[in-house]
């Protein structure tokens, strides 16, 4: 079982320190927008440009919580939407969202950018899960629309932006699009949105995982083949966990998917690799190559939380698996998110783990939450 004291540790700290400190000093009252960064003080960093997608995170996020009955701050969420919704959607007179603002709300950059899309798209299932207002709907099928009119390229898959800054293709913006469909699938039943994540599963089933060596691998030409030589390829643990994850959702949602079979395995295998050879003593490491060598030491705070995630999700915990959930939520607590930091985190350490920033990024929340929401309802 996870460890009660564990569980209890878990909701106080989301509770009681997390969510009301990036909803309170987090959430700028008088813009409607949430704040990217916070000193490690707690104090909101001005910075030139408000991302669509660290905005889109926290109003999911904020949503999913109060959904969750855990705590209410969801109304400042709503109200953030709907100026997101003008702000950004078409505000220069084309299809799509642009990237960001500026504080005063004039767009900074009018890129299309298929991850901010995709967590829009998440942004809006959980929005509209908790309110059940149709024009949400509305926006979120008009939305993934545009994804399939602005990014759709020939050869399967999507640009990762528009304009497009370079021809390589890239398998994680693909990975959060799967996720905000099968949100939008969750909580619709509409095969609109199955079938284009049963399409993403397939193309990554195909075409992101190396036959070579079973890893899923981050880049690649625009013929969707690995970008550089064997072993020379990045492979981040994170990833492999959370497609794992991702994958296990898609069986939850619709137990008669298409390639069931190799689902299931693709799932375990890739957690099986990550495991093998993404961690370091009790934490994640941020790259390894599609040899299992370790390319990159240095840790950031989403892996963990990945790792955490999926661990707690399996129904059937090894022994080993209870202690590794355990010890790696240990170090979460002391290494990543200290008390001294009341409900902040440090998102990213050295190898020898020290500090590698010095602000709180608003956008691991989002992370953080779903790890702590599977975790307390884990089995």
């Amino acid at each position: 079982m996870v460890q009660v004291t564990q569980v209890g540790l878990w909701q106080d700290w989301l509770t009681i320190h997390a969510l009301p400190l990036w909803s309170g000093v987090g959430y700028n009252a008088s813009d409607r927008l949430y704040h990217e960064r916070l000193t490690y003080a707690a104090t909101p960093i001005v910075i030139p440009e408000l991302r669509l997608m660290v905005q889109a995170r926290q109003i999911a996020t904020f949503c999913r919580a109060q959904l969750d009955g855990i705590f209410y701050a969801a109304e400042d969420a709503l109200l953030c939407l709907a100026k997101v919704q003008k702000c950004y959607w078409q505000c220069d007179g084309a299809p799509g969202w642009v990237f960001s603002l500026a504080p005063d709300g004039t767009p900074v950059q009018t890129t299309r950018d298929l991850y901010a899309h995709a967590f829009i798209l998440f942004a809006y299932a959980w929005a509209y899960h908790l309110t059940n207002d149709p024009s949400m709907l509305h926006v979120a099928r008009a939305t993934a629309l545009e994804v399939e009119s602005i990014f759709s390229v020939s050869g399967g898959g999507f640009i990762n932006s528009v304009p497009q800054k370079e021809t390589i293709r890239s398998q994680n913006p693909h990975m959060h699009l799967l996720e905000a469909y099968l949100a939008l699938f969750e909580v619709t039943a509409d095969q609109f949105y199955l079938d284009r994540a049963q399409a993403l599963v397939s193309l990554a089933l195909n075409k992101f995982i190396c036959p070579q060596s079973g890893f899923l691998l981050e880049f690649f030409t625009k013929e969707w083949k690995p970008k550089e030589h064997f072993g020379e390829n990045i492979v981040e643990p994170g990833h492999l966990f959370e497609w794992s994850w991702l994958l296990q959702e898609t069986l939850r949602l619709c137990p008669d998917v298409r390639q069931k079979d190799a689902i299931i395995t693709t799932a375990e295998r890739l957690y099986d690799r990550g495991l093998r050879y993404g961690l370091m003593q009790q934490s994640v490491c941020d790259a390894i190559n599609e040899c299992g060598h370790i390319i990159e030491a240095n840790t950031r705070i989403w892996p963990q939380t990945e790792l955490i995630r999926l661990l707690a999700s399996r129904p059937h915990k090894t022994h080993e698996e209870h202690a590794m959930l355990h010890g790696i939520t240990a170090r979460f607590f002391t290494s990543y998110a200290p008390q001294t930091l009341d409900g902040g985190w440090i998102d990213r350490l050295s190898e020898q783990g020290q500090p590698l920033v010095d602000y709180m990024p608003a956008s691991s929340l989002y992370h953080i939450y779903g790890a702590a929401r599977e975790f307390c309802a884990a089995p």
